[in-house]
């Protein structure tokens, strides 16, 4: 039966339906799970001898359901299959690879749906094939079993701490040695880390085939409110380039922070208390151009600094600014505002007194260039002692745009996240600090 719905995927759309209304209801069934009925051509394996076949693609792309499908299609027609299905962690594997609204178990047929063991961290297929599931964080798990596929999710986001990524990868290609053909599928979204860039430079190589695509190519089946709230949040800047695009940022040459680091410094929640909270503020000298820099950051309890938000606000009148620093202050109950003073301080000052009154100001200085105040803070980052409770798109753009030369290389024409960035954390880490007080979030 699969070989005619094949045949019949391969027909005009007229002769199609009229060959499907043929089928009986069990036939008919089938097709919610005959993936080369519905899928688009870029989900589909391409054609050739190639070893890894990397799909690398903006978010919503379709990468997990196509990532699932070609497992599912090793799995049913090899039943002695041994594959490895590798994540970030166990807890991604099984919630995204596994159990996900696009993993393995959602798109097979209840008839041929596999059974996932989660105590064995393994998927048993009805004909016998096997897939076994394993964190990228733990790279000697993976020394020693032997596979014949492997299935391997968002690679950009696998930990690059000592190494981890390339050695969870290295282990995994030297336990592909079963059966005549061995293959590893690799979905992810393009991220500027040693791994993904090593996987590119394959791709002139008959080895490695490479499909992109765009968050938009799967349009018809993504809800329009999250395709207008992406737009919204990252249209114009580098990061919505990479992550709804699928466009390798490559890091700027000379830059004071590389992609690769803040990736590494990025954890999805800060610690339980901090010690102090500061925001730093970078005022605008018109209404009409750069933006105001309001960016919020801690010393957490942990003695590391914490970016926690990025409240900055464009084309806004001096007291639309000062109240947006204002509401950032009440949220996270901040200790002090680091406001730049060099344009007009006494206005800065009485524009943030008059959004409230009891606002603790702290006027600051630039005796120093833009490059050399944010040099202490970029070997700040270097030694880990920097992290990002979530992620700040517009903000580390900025960062990776700052060269060492003096130069700031875009986007916009002046880093006003990064200057707000810089006041918060050079008080925070390089400055006399406040008597510390137990805050939790």
């Amino acid at each position: 039966m699969t070989s005619e719905l094949d045949w019949i995927a391969r027909q005009e759309n007229k002769v199609a339906r009229q060959l499907a209304a043929a089928l009986n209801q069990e036939e008919r069934n089938e097709f919610d799970y005959h993936w080369n009925m519905i899928a688009r051509s870029a989900q589909l394996p391409p054609d050739g001898e190639w070893r890894v076949w990397l799909i690398m693609a903006g978010r919503g792309f379709g990468k997990t359901r196509a990532g699932a499908e070609w497992v599912r299609s090793i799995a049913e027609s090899h039943s002695e299959a041994r594959i490895a299905l590798v994540s970030s962690s166990l807890a991604e594997a099984r919630a995204v690879m596994v159990e996900g609204e696009s993993g393995l178990l959602a798109c097979s047929p209840p008839d041929r749906r596999p059974e996932f063991e989660p105590s064995l961290r393994r998927v048993r297929f009805p004909n016998g094939a096997e897939a076994h599931l394993y964190s990228a964080g733990e790279p000697e798990a993976l020394r020693g079993p032997q596979f014949s596929h492997a299935w391997c999710d968002e690679v950009g986001k696998w930990p690059i701490s000592h190494s981890r990524a390339t050695r969870a990868w290295d282990n995994l290609l030297m336990g592909l040695r079963l059966g005549d053909d061995p293959r590893i599928a690799v979905t992810t979204t393009p991220r500027a880390v040693p791994l993904v860039q090593r996987l590119l430079k394959q791709e002139t190589s008959q080895a490695t085939a490479v499909t992109r695509g765009s968050t938009y190519d799967n349009s018809a089946n993504l809800p329009a409110r999250f395709l207008e709230a992406i737009a919204d949040e990252f249209a114009g800047s580098q990061l919505g380039r990479q992550e709804i695009e699928g466009e390798l940022i490559e890091d700027i040459e000379g830059a004071l922070w590389s992609r690769s680091l803040l990736e590494q410094s990025k954890e999805e929640a800060g610690p339980p208390g901090f010690r102090r909270i500061v925001i730093g503020v970078d005022p605008p000298t018109s209404s009409t151009g750069d933006e105001c820099g309001i960016v919020v950051a801690a010393l957490g309890e942990d003695n590391k600094a914490w970016v926690l938000a990025d409240c900055s606000v464009a084309r806004a009148q001096p007291e639309q600014w000062a109240r947006a620093v204002a509401e950032a202050a009440h949220h996270w109950r901040s200790d002090r505002i680091i406001a730049e003073a060099n344009q007009g301080g006494e206005m800065v000052e009485s524009v943030l007194r008059a959004a409230d009154a009891g606002l603790p100001v702290k006027l600051v200085h630039a005796s120093r260039g833009k490059v050399a105040r944010a040099e202490p803070v970029a070997a700040l980052y270097a030694s880990d002692r920097v992290r990002h409770a979530g992620n700040f798109p517009q903000l580390q753009d900025q960062m990776c745009g700052m060269l060492i030369g003096g130069e700031y290389a875009g986007p916009g024409r002046s880093p006003d996240r990064l200057d707000a960035l810089v006041w918060a954390l050079s008080e925070l880490m390089l400055g006399r600090a406040a008597s510390p007080s137990v805050r939790s979030l």
